[in-house]
């Protein structure tokens, strides 16, 4: 299935870089990337994708990474991207771990922000019952529809996160971009560990919020286990999305793992 995505296009003619791939977090999109995407054209081309049931792309049952990783090659495959250094962030950074180990010649770097390739606990059950609230209050507005999120969800950074996904329909009531269903119904498969088995051979790395509780030093020997040349390195301040809350300490630590690879 290809995947709507933000493409940059190529710097110029002669680019010599490779194109910077970028996959968002649970409930996410390329959209929310679009800060850092206006500097890394600068000198790269930028292709943030929306993974399946997320942003612009179709709503389609299964959340298995196998499948959104599937989904990424086959849109690059469209775009006729044959290499490229692959940033993923959470839950996209597993999906970038799964892709990067079906295709390890086409994945030039891996970097992953803030998860581990292990399964984790289920957290998001006030999330899933806020944005229910929110399909059957039916809200007309964004103040409406923050109301009914806060019957559940207290903190205000995160309940304007997922307000990014609302639109307008044609009756004037604000919806979810996302497939909720969808997500729901793969959530089992989400929080598990990424698919596929031995390790990525190439440069990688692992950033993580200082304040994050994604990444803990007691996953060192997964990492390992799966990215054997990872670096860590973390951003402190930050929490889980570290791009946005620290944006010129991530583009930072960008820049430096792509000087020395």
């Amino acid at each position: 299935m290809q995947l709507h995505c933000i493409d940059t296009g190529t710097v110029d003619a002669d680019d010599p870089t490779r194109p910077l791939v970028v996959l968002h977090g649970l409930f996410g999109s390329a959209d929310n990337w679009r800060s850092h995407i206006k500097q890394w054209q600068q000198t790269r081309r930028v292709v943030a994708l929306d993974l399946r049931n997320h942003g612009r792309s179709p709503h389609v049952p299964g959340m298995r990474y196998a499948q959104m990783a599937e989904d990424v090659a086959e849109s690059l495959d469209a775009l006729e991207i044959a290499q490229f250094d692959l940033l993923g962030h959470s839950m996209g950074g597993k999906v970038a771990i799964t892709l990067a180990r079906q295709r390890p010649r086409a994945v030039a770097s891996l970097i992953v922000a803030d998860i581990a390739p292990v399964p984790y606990e289920h957290g998001h059950d006030e999330i899933f019952a806020a944005m229910r609230r929110v399909v059957e209050g039916r809200p007309e507005s964004r103040r409406e529809a923050d109301a009914l999120m806060a019957e559940s969800v207290d903190v205000a950074a995160t309940r304007q996160f997922l307000a990014t996904n609302l639109v307008r329909d044609d009756e004037g009531i604000l919806r979810w971009r996302v497939g909720l269903d969808e997500i729901a119904d793969g959530y089992a498969d989400i929080i598990a560990a990424p698919d596929g088995e031995g390790a990525y051979p190439g440069p990688a790395l692992l950033l993580r919020g200082g304040n994050s509780p994604y990444v803990r030093d007691a996953y060192r020997e997964a990492v390992a286990a799966v990215m054997p040349e990872a670096t860590w390195e973390t951003l402190e301040g930050a929490g889980h999305w570290l791009h946005a809350e620290q944006p010129e300490a991530f583009q930072q630590a960008l820049s430096r793992f792509f000087a020395i690879i």
